[in-house]
């Protein structure tokens, strides 16, 4: 998945109402867009380095969107309305070995009367969901981890997920950490414990667990390597 346009390097001076960030440019201080609601926990230190993207839509507010920044020398996605995109050029290049290269993919499918998962998968007429979820927390070295912050949203995909079984679907749930520093893979239990909770009982039901890591180049990022679940937290 490229980036729009080459990326500008920057530093980080702080985030403020969820979707702002104050960046400063060689000698310049810019607003960009922050396309993150998460709490983004271990990233936003001040002096951080950066990497944003211009907008080619000159009717935006911000021409500007954050993309990655840069924590202890490892660079970290934080743009979440990439994920799908990740996901969905690693579909069709087969980068994900569970679906065969010949898998048919619909963006954004309904489910029941309130729910959009991000894919539904027809591979060899065995239908799927697969729900996608961005990973940017790290705490321990090398080891990934989700939510970094209560997820009522997360719960509810999830029971859904399992609600889609009992119709005959498979379910997936697809953990993309956009980073490279990281084998392995936990849920935040400490922060979500209910949600550790629901995600062990899906995975009894039969709700498949990804895990897939990023590789980042000048131009783009792509999804790289499965990487390691480990449930017992």
């Amino acid at each position: 998945m490229n980036f729009e346009n080459e990326l500008i390097p920057g530093v980080l001076i702080k985030r403020y109402k969820r979707f702002f960030v104050d960046i400063k440019v060689k000698n310049k201080l810019v607003t960009a867009h922050c396309p993150n609601s998460g709490s983004m926990m271990g990233l936003l230190k001040k002096n951080n380095k950066v990497w944003i993207s211009e907008s080619n839509n000159k009717k935006r507010k911000l021409r500007y969107t954050l993309q990655i920044i840069e924590v202890n020398g490892n660079k970290v996605g934080v743009n979440t309305h990439l994920t799908n995109k990740i996901v969905l050029e690693g579909l069709k290049k087969n980068l994900i070995p569970f679906f065969s290269k010949k898998v048919q993919i619909k963006p954004e499918q309904k489910f029941g009367q309130n729910t959009r998962f991000d894919f539904l998968l027809n591979d060899n007429n065995k239908k799927s969901f697969l729900e996608v979820k961005n990973v940017t927390l790290v705490r321990e070295k090398s080891l990934a981890e989700f939510p970094d912050a209560i997820t009522e949203r997360g719960k509810k995909h999830l029971h859904e997920l399992i609600n889609s079984l009992d119709k005959g679907y498979n379910a997936y749930i697809l953990f993309v950490i956009q980073r490279e520093d990281c084998n392995s893979f936990k849920i935040a239990k400490d922060l979500d414990p209910k949600y550790f909770e629901v995600l062990t009982y899906a995975i009894k039901k039969n709700v498949k667990v990804l895990c897939y890591d990023c590789k980042f180049s000048s131009k783009g990022i792509k999804l790289n390597k499965e990487i390691k679940l480990k449930i017992n937290g």
